[in-house]
Parts: C-alpha cells; sequence; structure tokens
C-alpha cells in the first residue's frame, strides 16, 4: 500500500465524524422537541400519528441521507486502499468530497437555503464521479 491509499482513512474518519456529528445533532433535535411538548416520545415507537418540528425532519432526513450516496464514497475510498491508489488527486478529492458533505449537512440542518444545498450535493456527486473515473482509468489501463 502506498502512503497516498492509507491517507484515504483520514477523510473515511472525517466522514464517520461527520455522521456522529449529525447523530448527535438528530438526537438533541428530538429530546428539546418532546421536552417542549411538541411531539410525544412515543411518536418514535412508530415515527407516525405527530405534528413534527422541523427541525427534527431535517435532521432525521439528513441522518438518512448520509447513508444514501456517502456509501458510494467509503466503497471508492477503500477501493483506493485496496487497490493502493498513488494519486495525491484522489486524496485531495477525497478531502473535498468530505467537505461539500459537511457545508451539505450545515446547510440542510441550517437555513436550509435549497439552490445552496443542491449545489453542494452535485458539487460533491461530481467529486465522487471524478474519484471513480481515477479507479476505472487505474485498473483499465
Amino acid at each position: 500500500m502506498t502512503t497516498y491509499s492509507l491517507n484515504l482513512v483520514y477523510p473515511l474518519f472525517a466522514m464517520f465524524l461527520l455522521s456522529a456529528i449529525v447523530l448527535l445533532t438528530m438526537f438533541r433535535a428530538r429530546v428539546r422537541a418532546v421536552k417542549a411538548g411538541q411531539i410525544k416520545a412515543g411518536y418514535f415507537k412508530t415515527y407516525e400519528g405527530a405534528n413534527i418540528p422541523e427541525d427534527v425532519i431535517k435532521t432525521a432526513r439528513h441522518f438518512s441521507n448520509l447513508f444514501e450516496t456517502p456509501v458510494l464514497f467509503y466503497v471508492i475510498c477503500l477501493l483506493g486502499i485496496i487497490f493502493s491508489i498513488d494519486n495525491k488527486l484522489f486524496v485531495v478529492l477525497a478531502w473535498a468530497y468530505v467537505a461539500a458533505r459537511s457545508v451539505h449537512a450545515y446547510v440542510h440542518m441550517g437555513r436550509n437555503k435549497l439552490p445552496i444545498r443542491m449545489l453542494t450535493y452535485t458539487f460533491s456527486w461530481l467529486i465522487m464521479v471524478v474519484m471513480w473515473a481515477i479507479l476505472f482509468f487505474k485498473l483499465a489501463f
């Protein structure tokens, strides 16, 4: 394994930390809503029958989102490690993906400005597409 490919562990860990931060934010929003009497704790048994506060919805949705397309990021980084992608650009792109997803989380769970959210989401996808292309060309040629 190369130094570059091992350096992919750090952005993987950063994505894990982002997921943990979103999880804690979601938990705090839920506890706050229950304490404020906005929803009953029993709501979380079936997730039905309540008018849910926006911050509870946004944080829950974003947490779920972190187990959708970011899974492809985890896969490409692991493949980069396995196939010893010795490309500094690959590592920079991995960090750029983490940065884009962090901004996306901040926007989504904050003021939720849709144009900015869409832009950061699209940017993160483009970064990942380039990472997959680098892997493909390394393995194909």
